[in-house]
């Protein structure tokens, strides 16, 4: 429709997903049931590989949650188009939280399935090591376990919530102030940071209870932030061949996140880098075994495997600015480094359970399972409003040569 000016006036009906985003919400679905009737099989068919196959895909998919709410939080602290054309992709992923909170009760229910600390019997056992035991009371525990999941979700729930609610808001009011975005993104990139270093604690690093390092929960940053802005590529290679995103994604935009790609890998590495080169430094018996599991039983490889297609081959693809430019060519380095990021996640939590390379078919069906429903929310999410903020100032200034 036209003003009597003659220029275009946009409307909310002008930027609702296209039909294929429908599409594939409810091909997600089945995937996703699916492959969740498959898992729950695979509880009773092979236990010994199911519970830290399921710590896994739980861990994948609640990264890509708080990697969208991270960078969305990134956006409105520094502004920019590179944000504006995936913001409802952003608020579409994290507030899949709620989906997150809920496929945690099987790991909390099933704690000495995974965690050494919470088995009853190696707790009485008057040979385990004291200090495991001084830990399994004062901090791992099932108690702690469930205030401390419970505080974790409310505070991303609550930041996510606010951010979105507000984003709606700018729908149908004009002229609202972004102050309150910035406030909220300022304090709640730290919050973010502080609950997502202790989960990793509690859900990660406690498989091995008497290691520490005091940087991992930086690497789980790193990766969630690198997760999000690779799924926003594939995303937008999605809707960016259709109306309305057709019209306003560009190549400027696409270049910027396979720079962010870019950046986060080379973070990724730094962090994964400087964890190593301290520990090895330092050859302290508290600290060396994590990498022992992991230098070993063929688990070398998986680490070898690493450093040379979740870094190198990345490092060096991503510095042609072509590459960079195209959504159809960049997308599938993207889905590549998604891939990698599953690896990694299980790199990190599968040694603990299995010292020789171990992978069975229910890692497979749960990261089917998870992801199905995880993307079939994704979809409903996004399908629920225009794909751009309509009265969003960074909006205003996107669409304005358009209508001019």
């Amino acid at each position: 429709m036209t003003t009597a000016t003659g220029k275009a006036k946009l409307t909310k009906s002008d930027l609702m997903a296209p039909p294929v985003a429908q599409t594939m919400q409810q091909r997600s679905l089945v995937i996703g049931v699916i492959g969740a009737a498959a898992s729950v099989a695979g509880a009773f068919l092979v236990p010994g590989s199911f519970y830290s196959a399921y710590l896994i895909g739980f861990m994948f998919w609640l990264g890509l949650s708080l990697g969208c709410m991270a960078i969305l939080m990134l956006y409105h602290l520094v502004g920019g188009a590179w944000g504006t054309v995936i913001r409802r992709i952003l608020e579409s992923g994290m507030m899949t939280l709620p989906l997150m909170f809920v496929l945690f009760i099987p790991i909390l229910l099933n704690l000495p399935k995974l965690y050494s600390w919470a088995r009853p019997g190696l707790l009485a056992d008057p040979k385990t090591d004291p200090k495991i035991l001084e830990i399994a009371h004062s901090y791992l525990n099932f108690n702690g376990i469930l205030v401390r999941y419970i505080l974790y979700f409310v505070i991303w729930y609550g930041m996510a919530y606010f951010l979105n609610r507000w984003s709606t808001e700018q729908d149908s009011t004009a002229g609202q102030s972004t102050l309150r975005f910035r406030a909220m993104s300022s304090i709640g990139l730290v919050v973010y940071s502080l609950t997502i270093s202790f989960a990793v604690i509690d859900w990660v690093m406690s498989l091995q209870a008497r290691w520490i390092s005091t940087i991992y929960g930086l690497l789980f940053i790193a990766g969630e932030a690198l997760s999000a802005f690779c799924f926003c590529v594939v995303i937008e290679s999605i809707l960016g061949k259709r109306k309305p995103i057709s019209e306003y994604l560009t190549d400027t935009e696409v270049h910027d996140h396979g720079k962010f790609m870019l950046t986060f890998v080379m973070v990724w590495a730094y962090f994964n880098f400087s964890q190593w080169l301290i520990i090895w430094a330092g050859n302290l018996p508290e600290e060396i075994p994590w990498y022992v599991h992991r230098m070993n039983g063929g688990w070398e490889y998986v680490g070898l495997f690493l450093v040379v297609f979740h870094f190198a081959v990345p490092f060096a693809l991503l510095l042609s600015r072509q590459l960079k430019r195209k959504a159809r060519t960049l997308v599938w380095l993207a889905s590549w480094l998604i891939f990698m990021r599953i690896i990694d996640i299980w790199w990190h939590i599968e040694p603990a359970s299995h010292p020789a390379l171990h992978i069975s078919w229910v890692h497979f069906t749960i990261i089917a399972g998870i992801g199905g429903l995880w993307m079939a929310y994704f979809f409903h999410n996004l399908r629920s409003r225009p794909l751009l903020p309509v009265n969003a100032p960074q909006t205003l200034r996107l669409l304005e040569p358009t209508h001019e």
